[in-house]
């Protein structure tokens, strides 16, 4: 499973792309950056791009990661990107199933790739920060898959224990996605799921059987108990942790306002100017903005 993950990492992206990230990673003073979402598949730069921006230090206290939103005019052309940063040390935790947040192994079982990386190594592991970051995502795999496979099926094709897993990851958290979210997950990302869970269930020492595409898993009883015992845990966590993040991020979500203003003007046509209060009380500025769309939509009709 690790060359399936260092190969996964090591994904070619847009040069802007790495820029971009680049830029992140030193002004930051970071460790490494990952680059993920729909933007990594179709490699557009349109829409908002996505990172996660990993630090050194001991783990974070309280709600994680710190979210935050920059643009950048890059050779005549504005990106844009949301930011989540944290440690690498709580990125580590979270990965291995002993938080009670499931979002970063649910996220990192899926593709992302290691646009950034800063030379060097982590004092706590002893390995270099590429290694170490190679040995998170594969810590995040091996916990997705006996998640998927307690949830899943006594036997079916791999796909069917993976939809079973993002089916319940996602009731678990305030999620408003489409129903049948899963199947396009799936669909998109066909070679990156493809022989993923075989792998990662040999990485775990989870043995299976199968003919043909039917695979069936073999996990012993207490290992199942266990595993579902730490999923109540986190699906009882889900939405609190997710509404959480979301009264935190009114108050700390760097860059709110643009973001907000970006959204609007994208999906209403709508430009809103951002002022500096509206950049410094998103919340409070909300009712005024959604006053002046309703109002230059209405003028529209």
């Amino acid at each position: 499973m690790t060359a399936r993950v260092e190969t996964a990492l090591d994904r070619k992206v847009d040069p802007a792309i790495a820029a971009f990230a680049a830029r992140l990673g030193k002004e930051a003073q970071a460790i490494a950056v990952l680059f993920y979402g729909s933007n990594l598949r179709t490699g557009s730069l349109e829409g908002v791009l996505d990172f996660y921006v990993l630090t050194d230090g001991p783990p974070e206290r309280g709600i994680w990661p710190r979210v935050s939103y920059r643009e950048w005019e890059h050779e005549g052309e504005t990106l844009r990107a949301k930011i989540a940063t944290m440690t690498l040390a709580k990125f580590a935790y979270a990965a291995r199933g002993a938080s009670r947040d499931s979002t970063i192994w649910a996220r990192f079982v899926q593709p992302s790739a290691l646009v950034w990386c800063c030379e060097g190594g982590d004092e706590r592991s002893g390995l270099p920060y590429r290694t170490a970051i190679v040995d998170v995502i594969e810590d995040a795999v091996r916990i997705a898959s006996e998640l998927a496979v307690a949830l899943g099926p006594q036997s079916g094709r791999e796909n069917d224990f993976w939809r079973a897993l993002f089916r319940q990851t996602y009731k678990a958290e305030l999620r408003f996605e489409k129903p049948g979210r899963e199947n396009s997950i799936l669909e998109l990302n066909a070679a990156h799921f493809a022989g993923l869970l075989p792998a990662a269930l040999e990485s775990a020492g989870i043995p299976y059987s199968g003919t043909g595409d039917l695979l069936v898993p073999v996990m012993p009883a207490a290992r199942r108990r266990q595993v579902f015992r730490s999923w109540r845990r986190s699906r009882r966590w889900g939405k609190p942790l997710n509404i959480a993040r979301l009264l935190r991020a009114t108050r700390t979500f760097d860059g709110a306002g643009r973001y907000a203003a970006w959204k609007v003007e994208r999906h209403t046509g709508v430009k809103v100017e951002v002022t500096p209060w509206r950049e410094k009380h998103p919340v409070l500025a909300a009712p005024g903005v959604l006053w002046k769309v309703w109002r230059a939509k209405r003028r529209a009709d």
